[in-house]
């Protein structure tokens, strides 16, 4: 019987065409969850010989982590339980969604100072609102609170744009002595003010109004209010930290000492003398005291009243990107050190997802911690698996130990984050000695006045200067275009080279550079002849007259070509860039431009219009414009503009054949 009208009938093999299309897009699924979401990827596969040593790694990093968490909190001006918040929401989701196995999250010096100073500003507006009277108990803390959980959202959601649009590669938009030199600067911020809580001396009355540098002039002028008892106590903390310290890096190979916690031992040491000696009674120490240790209760951020939103964007911004250069340098340097791959924008977007629901449940900012990824690498930590469990401990302790730590004196809080930050500086005299010792005069310029501005004006204007300074120098540099002006070489007329003093890339060099590994011993000498050959040579490199010979080396796009004519313009009346434009011109009359386009393996809607507009002036000026070596892609883009027509040439293989058409 005929099958009824208007009925599909499918063949078997339709129907296993059908059923294999459905298993295609199932695992290409997978494949996607696996590579969005690494937890799905690595633990189906998990080992369980590594757990063991997953579980130590965790505890060691809880060990530090926990300390810091409850001392950074001071630097932001929120009670203690919010280091722990910051240090277990993020570390839990960035141990499902990050791909490093070694970067530790959680509350990072730099960060809770910056948080601290934005919520300082905030403060101002705050009072101001209750001036001449205070503000009501508590309002303070709430308010403190909400700016710090308003701004770990907008941080989040920064980082995860920044991930999601491929963005990953503006970490390295911060110059190195721009960081360095902030850093620096923040760290010393960051020493003036712990110094002070060491000493026991009380903070200046006004100082939600001071600068780093006014509460150094003050602690200097109030010196003699030293609180004796808690100044022994916490520089001998102090000093105990550094001691371990110095001996740990005497003592590598000693596997027992690399693992002692010391920030722990120093807390649970402290602790127990003060208890036991009655510190806070007898001597007046101030003590950690009595301190909540609920659970983070889930709440969407919300804008405070009286905060200024512009200020909380623009500090989100400023987080994010100290935030993001710091941990994606960290995770990349111990996937190279322990030979696997990660994602910079796959961690952009972890580090952004886990701000974003930390900010849910009281978190301030949280990144990457170089001290603690550090001792996760030494206690060889195998899988994302140890940063969960330090966040398991992180909830552990949050339940159990805050009431133990009551008689905790906080000077020592203040002892352990000044040993933190000593170790931030200890790069600082490297990388002055190493720009002075190569003559980087500008880099360490840079250094020291970011440093410098820094401690003396505010930690917000030293990371200003160090992001706006930076981006004008990649602008500078990505604006100049490379270019440069060939001569004919007094050897053979058949070879060009650089007029300012660059040598050539010649074959064998360019050999080199492939890494090839067939490249035999007769071979090398012959390149190496070569070599020394034209070494000799391109000094002795002349203009042709009145052809004006470029090279241009890079691809031409809006930013870089707009320069163009300036530059052309100056190796037209002196023959070398390096003459000042002061001195009178010395070039003869041109009457032919060549452009050898050899690096030039595009060019954008812009450039090529203002490529046009050049040709259009040597025409009008009875100059005749060649072009040599131009690329397939180049070729496509002047026929559709019409080079031809406004006056430039580009059917010439080399810069020799250029010159015999130039000279009929």
């Amino acid at each position: 019987m005929p099958p009824s009208r208007g009925r599909r009938r499918f063949q078997p093999g339709q129907r296993r065409l059908q059923h294999d299309s459905s298993k295609i897009n199932s695992r290409w699924w997978m494949q996607r969850v696996r590579y969005y979401v690494p937890i799905t990827g690595w633990l189906p596969k998990y080992q369980a010989s590594n757990l063991l040593t997953d579980m130590k790694a965790g505890f060691m990093v809880a060990c530090l982590l926990i300390p810091q968490a409850l001392s950074y909190s001071s630097l932001t001006r929120l009670p203690p339980a919010y280091g722990l918040y910051t240090a277990l929401v993020p570390t839990l989701v960035y141990g499902m969604l990050g791909t490093s196995r070694h970067l530790s999250m959680g509350p990072e010096a730099l960060i809770s100072v910056l948080v601290g100073t934005l919520i300082k500003g905030q403060l101002k507006h705050l009072y101001a609102a209750y001036s001449p009277n205070s503000p009501p108990a508590g309002t303070v803390e709430q308010f403190s609170t909400a700016v710090a959980s308003v701004v770990a959202l907008l941080s989040g959601l920064f980082t995860f744009s920044l991930g999601m649009f491929r963005l990953g590669f503006l970490d390295s938009m911060i110059s190195e002595s721009s960081l360095r030199g902030f850093i620096s600067g923040t760290a010393i911020v960051i020493l003036i003010g712990q110094s002070r809580i060491m000493l026991g001396i009380a903070a200046a009355p006004s100082s939600v109004h001071s600068t780093p540098w006014n509460d150094l002039k003050f602690m200097l002028s109030h010196l003699n209010q030293t609180h004796a008892m808690t100044a022994v106590v916490s520089l001998g903390a102090l000093l105990f930290l550094r001691m371990l310290r110095i001996v740990k890096s005497r003592f590598k190979r000693a596997v027992w000492l690399q693992q002692i916690p010391d920030t722990l031992v120093v807390i649970v040491l402290t602790t127990v003398i003060s208890w036991s000696a009655k510190l806070g009674d007898k001597y007046g120490i101030v003590i950690f005291g009595e301190v909540s240790g609920d659970l983070p209760q889930f709440s969407f951020p919300h804008l405070p009243k009286y905060a200024d939103t512009k200020d909380l964007v623009s500090s989100a911004i400023t987080i994010t990107m100290i935030g993001v250069v710091e941990s994606v340098i960290v995770a990349r340097e111990y996937a190279s050190r322990n030979h696997y791959a990660i994602s910079s924008n796959r961690e952009l977007v972890a580090l952004g997802v886990s701000n974003a629901l930390g900010s849910m449940f009281s978190a301030y900012p949280a990144f990457g911690s170089l001290s603690r990824s550090k001792l996760n690498d030494r206690a060889q930590s195998k899988s994302q698996l140890s940063g969960i469990i330090t966040a398991l401990l992180v909830l552990a302790s949050l339940l159990g130990l805050l009431p133990y730590l009551y008689h905790l004196p906080r000077g020592v809080l203040s002892a352990i984050i000044s040993d933190a930050v000593l170790s931030l500086l200890t790069a600082t005299p490297g990388a002055i000695a190493f720009l002075f010792r190569v003559q980087a005069w500008s880099d360490l310029f840079l250094l020291l006045f970011i440093c410098f501005c820094s401690v003396a004006a505010s930690v917000e204007t030293g990371i200003l200067l160090a992001v706006v300074i930076s981006l004008i120098m990649v602008i500078k540099r990505s604006n100049m275009p490379r270019i440069k002006l060939l001569g004919r070489s007094r050897e053979n007329e058949n070879d060009f080279y650089p007029i300012d003093g660059t040598p050539p890339l010649s074959r064998g060099l360019l050999r080199r550079l492939s890494f090839s590994s067939s490249t035999s011993d007769s071979q090398e000498e012959e390149d190496d002849d070569e070599d020394n050959a034209n070494q000799n040579t391109f000094s002795q490199a002349e203009h042709v007259d009145g052809v004006l010979i470029v090279r241009i080396e890079e691809p031409l796009y809006f930013s870089n070509a707009g320069q163009l004519h300036a530059r052309l313009n100056r190796m037209e009346m002196y023959g070398d860039m390096r003459t000042h434009p002061s001195e009178a011109p010395r070039m003869n009359p041109t009457r032919a431009v060549i452009f050898d386009l050899i690096g030039m393996l595009d060019i954008d809607g812009s450039a090529l219009e203002i490529l046009l507009g050049i040709v259009h002036e040597y025409k009008r000026r009875e100059v005749r414009v060649v072009f040599v070596r131009v690329c397939e892609a180049v070729r496509v883009r002047f026929e559709q503009a019409q080079m031809t027509r406004a006056g430039g040439e580009y059917d010439f293989s080399d810069i020799s054949s250029a010159l015999q058409h130039l000279d009929q």
